[in-house]
C-alpha cells in the first residue's frame, strides 16, 4: 500500500475548508439592500419560485428548490436544456425564476434568459459577475463575491456552489419568517422519514383509555396497585377530569424506601405525596419537542388541555410509544 503522508491529506481539507468558509464570511459582509428586494419579491409573488442551472450550478438549483418547497415556499426545478424542449411550458408568468451562474455566460441560461426576456418572466440571477449577461438584465442580481475556488486548480466549483447554497438557504429561511412558517407546516411537508415521525403531533401516539387514575384521597397502598395494573409506570391523580398531580414508580421507591414505617405511610392519602408540578405536553406538541423534555430521565409526559377549572387531562405519552413509533 502505498505510504500517504496524512499531515498533507489534513492540510488540503483545512485549506478546502478555510476557503469556503471565508468565501461565505465575505458573503456575508456584503449583504444588501439587493437581498432585501429579492426576498421581498419572492414573497410577493403570486406564482411559483423556479430554479434552474448547469453542471454543478444546477444541482444547487435543485437544492435550493427543495429547500423552499419544504419550508413554505411553492418551487421546483426546471432543466435549461430541457427548457428548450419543451419545459417551458412548465413557466407561467405569475412564477419568478431564480438562476444561478457563476460565470453568468453559459449558453444555456443566455438562452433561458432570452425566453424570459420575451415572456416578460421577471427572474434573479444569483452570479459572481455583475457584468455578465444573466446579471445585466436581471430584475435583482444578487452577487456570491467569490474570489477563487478550494479546488487545487481554481477551476471545479467548490468555493462558489457552496457560497450559493449558503444564500439560497438564507433566501428559505428569511420567506420561512414571512410566512409564519412554523412547526406545525413542517410537520403537514414532512410526513416521512425520522424527520416526519419526530414532527409528528403527540395526539396520534399518546394513550387515552384505561390510564392508570385515582383521586386525591385514594390510600398510597390502593394507588401502587392502580399503577403496577396499567403498566405506564405512572399514575394520574385527578378531580374529575382535572390534573392535580402525578407519582412515577421511582417516586414511589423513593418514599418507601426512606420510612421507617412503612405501614403507617401506605394508609396516606395520595394527595400528600403527589408530585403537583409535572411535566406536561399538549396533543398538538411534536414528538420531537416532546423527546426534548423527557431529556432521558423522564419516561412518561402528561398531556393536558388549559381549563378554566385548570389542566384537564387528555392523555398519557410513553418513551416506549415514541421508540415504537419510529422503529416502525
Amino acid at each position: 500500500m502505498e505510504d500517504y503522508n496524512m499531515m498533507n491529506i489534513i492540510s488540503r481539507a483545512k485549506k478546502t475548508l478555510e476557503i469556503e468558509a471565508s468565501s461565505i464570511m465575505r458573503m456575508l459582509e456584503h449583504l444588501d439592500k439587493n437581498f432585501e428586494d429579492a426576498v421581498a419579491f419572492l414573497f410577493s409573488t403570486k406564482g411559483r419560485v423556479i430554479t434552474s442551472g448547469i453542471g454543478k450550478s444546477g444541482h444547487i438549483a435543485r437544492k435550493a428548490a427543495a429547500t423552499f418547497a419544504s419550508t413554505g415556499t411553492p418551487s421546483f426545478f426546471v432543466d435549461p436544456v430541457e427548457c428548450m424542449h419543451g419545459d417551458f411550458g412548465m413557466i407561467t408568468k405569475d412564477d419568478v425564476m431564480i438562476l444561478y451562474s457563476k460565470s453568468g455566460e453559459v449558453s444555456e441560461m443566455s438562452n433561458m434568459v432570452n425566453w424570459l426576456l420575451r415572456q416578460a418572466i421577471p427572474y434573479i440571477a444569483i452570479t459572481n459577475e455583475i457584468n455578465s449577461f444573466i446579471a445585466k438584465h436581471a430584475h435583482i442580481t444578487l452577487l456570491i463575491y467569490v474570489e477563487k475556488e478550494a479546488c487545487p486548480l481554481n477551476l471545479a466549483p467548490t468555493a462558489s456552489s457552496t457560497v450559493s447554497l449558503a444564500l439560497s438557504d438564507a433566501l428559505a429561511t428569511s420567506l420561512m419568517e414571512l410566512h409564519n412558517f412554523d412547526k406545525y407546516d413542517f410537520a403537514k411537508f414532512h410526513p416521512g422519514g425520522d424527520l416526519g415521525k419526530q414532527a409528528t403531533t403527540i395526539e396520534h401516539i399518546m394513550h387515552t383509555n384505561d390510564l392508570p387514575i385515582v383521586d386525591e384521597h385514594t390510600k398510597l397502598n390502593d394507588s401502587i396497585d392502580v399503577m403496577i395494573k396499567h403498566k405506564l409506570g405512572v399514575l394520574l391523580v385527578l378531580d374529575g377530569d382535572i390534573l392535580k398531580g402525578i407519582l412515577v414508580d421511582g417516586d414511589f421507591k423513593r418514599i418507601l424506601s426512606n420510612s421507617n414505617d412503612i405501614g403507617n405511610i401506605l394508609k396516606k392519602p395520595v394527595s400528600e405525596v403527589m408530585n403537583v408540578s409535572p411535566v406536561t405536553v399538549a396533543k398538538d406538541d411534536l414528538i420531537g419537542d416532546a423527546l426534548s423534555k423527557m431529556e432521558g430521565r423522564i419516561t412518561s409526559l402528561i398531556v393536558v388541555e388549559d381549563s378554566d377549572e385548570g389542566r384537564k387531562l387528555l392523555g398519557v405519552l410513553h418513551i416506549h410509544d415514541i421508540l415504537k413509533y419510529k422503529a416502525i
